[in-house]
């Protein structure tokens, strides 16, 4: 499994995915967007899975639907992805987007390592990785990926962390804690109130290692 930059923003490439399979899959043809992805070769390629709805329709070529740059692999089959753009204020600001991991590889810790290589990969284009989150869930996987907590909101109440880009922000318990807790007093499924309760008052996460690919 390894990791691949298609493009910086504002470089704006295409990636389809299935939308059976990946969250967000529309969000990847996003103009002025990077978009980093995860690969797996030996994966089963996406048309293999056991899929519910209508697959999505077939891209006409010769019809001109299908951007020349659009991304492809069946060979490598794309796990993970995450777009990102620049901050309209601030070049200097690099923000993640969309991290979506393919349905049947959830929960096997590829959205910590994917978002950690952007950030690796970013410091000759930004000096700081942001990213906003609505769970619990997402709060503790991006700490691990050395994102930290600002005590900040977006105005649709996501919770904003961030890191250098050239380093992981300070692994501060208290401050990790606050921003877990800040979750408790909002609309939680039940495995989400579960795992806050058994978070809260614990330590952070080990941070994932530096990528190496």
């Amino acid at each position: 499994m390894y990791h691949r930059v298609l493009g910086w923003p504002p470089e704006g490439p295409r990636l389809r995915l299935d939308y059976r399979a990946f969250a967000y899959a529309g969000k990847f043809h996003t103009p002025d967007a990077g978009v980093v992805v995860t690969l797996d070769p030996d994966a089963r390629p996406t048309a293999a899975l056991d899929l519910d709805g209508p697959p999505p329709a077939p891209v006409d070529n010769a019809g001109g639907d299908r951007a020349a740059d659009e991304w492809v692999d069946p060979d490598d089959p794309v796990v993970a992805a995450v777009a990102c753009n620049a901050d309209r204020t601030d070049e200097s600001v690099v923000w993640l987007r969309y991290v979506t991991v393919r349905r049947d590889r959830r929960g096997e810790g590829i959205a910590p390592r994917l978002t950690r290589f952007v950030a690796a990969r970013a410091p000759e284009r930004f000096e700081t990785a942001r990213i906003a989150v609505n769970n619990p869930f997402s709060y503790h996987a991006l700490w691990k990926a050395g994102f930290a907590d600002t005590g900040r909101e977006t105005g649709l109440a996501e919770r904003v962390l961030e890191r250098p880009t050239d380093a992981a922000a300070p692994n501060d318990p208290e401050r990790y804690r606050a921003g877990l807790r800040s979750f408790g007093d909002r609309d939680l499924s039940a495995d989400e109130v579960a795992f806050l309760a058994e978070r809260r008052d614990g330590d952070p996460p080990k941070r994932v290692s530096i990528p190496t690919e």
